[in-house]
């Protein structure tokens, strides 16, 4: 192993390639001619398209497993299973009801993946202008979390509203079962309370995940090439996105864990009209389910996040690579000294 190896996080040691990368047929965006510098509006730009891909497209990939536990969740007894949940909703209301909430899904998380990659990215360079390089370095894990925390406030605000309209076409298929329908009746009934009133629990639930995701993939990222024995920039771009995938789906785990009793709340909270306030209703919630339901889904959930999480992080460093950007975290080579 080289033993000069120093573990200095991307934001402060990344460089672009000094030539474009080799052309490529585009997919969303073509990749662009000049080499993008870091930190510019081009730099956001791309990330924020990487983030729409990689998040809008994932959760688009699995909404019928996100329509399970959802059902599973807002009406626990029902289904006995995972299996028997997608049993019943073909039998009782054909195959095509697996995909119900598609247009919300693939909206509302292309949205907030473009302003999670992209504000993350943006913030994770405030912070660390703030601490100054050294204490940057030293305190990293801590820039990471604060400017995941900090990017996804702004994020859920772009998708809570189709949040609300997702989970109520999969939960209530009498109130509507498309968005162009259900949202204007969402509201007309009750307003932009009925929209957004979701947006705490879902914060509750989507700003630990994503401190959890950004912090871990980041150090683990750290740790994958700390026990390799070549330089991370040794690697080719297919080597380097093995990585990212392994480092992505372990940070799913944890953050399965660690958000799941607020995604159980978020999914009751949108599946009814409430009344008497949004905290009054989440405390209902809690009371009603009681600790051991408010895991239901659990196992689902952990196998759905972990897979959307390592192709998330797959997809937003396959996009950077293709328009010239480095991949994601990892130690590399310390500047050399002037």
């Amino acid at each position: 192993m080289n033993q000069n190896r120093t573990l200095l996080p991307s934001f402060l040691t990344a460089k672009v390639a000094s030539t474009a990368a080799p052309a490529q047929p585009a997919v969303v965006a073509a990749a662009p001619q000049e080499p993008i510098k870091l930190y510019s509006a081009d730099f956001y730009k791309y990330c924020g398209i990487g983030g729409a891909m990689s998040c809008g497209l994932t959760h688009f990939a699995i909404v019928p497993l996100d329509l399970v536990k959802c059902r599973l969740q807002v009406n626990p007894g029902v289904y006995k299973g995972m299996f028997d949940g997608f049993r019943q909703i073909v039998a009782k209301e054909g195959a095509a009801a697996l995909m119900s909430g598609w247009a919300p899904t693939l909206i509302g998380y292309s949205l907030q993946g473009a302003n999670k990659f992209g504000f993350y990215e943006f913030f994770k360079k405030f912070y660390a202008d703030l601490l100054g390089e050294e204490a940057a370095v030293q305190n990293r894990t801590l820039v990471y979390l604060a400017g995941s925390a900090t990017a996804e406030v702004i994020a859920d605000a772009f998708l809570c509203p189709f949040e609300a309209v997702k989970v109520r076409i999969q939960t209530q298929p009498a109130f509507g079962t498309t968005l162009r329908t259900v949202l204007p009746r969402l509201y007309a009934q009750e307003g932009a309370q009925g929209l957004f009133k979701g947006l705490v629990p879902l914060w509750l639930r989507q700003i630990p995940y994503t401190m959890v995701k950004f912090a871990c993939f980041e150090r683990t990222v750290e740790l994958i090439y700390s026990l390799l024995p070549k330089e991370k920039h040794e690697y080719g771009k297919g080597a380097q996105l093995s990585v990212t995938f392994a480092s992505g789906y372990i940070a799913g785990v944890f953050c399965a864990i660690v958000s799941h009793p607020a995604d159980t709340v978020v999914s009751k909270l949108n599946q009814t009209k409430t009344d008497g306030g949004t905290g009054a209703a989440i405390a209902k919630i809690l009371s009603d389910l009681g600790f051991a339901k408010i895991w239901t889904g659990l196992g689902i959930r952990v196998l759905m996040i972990g897979t959307l999480t390592g192709l998330q992080w797959f997809i937003y460093d396959s996009f950077k690579a293709f328009v010239g950007l480095p991949t994601s975290g990892g130690p590399q080579k310390k500047p050399a000294q002037k």
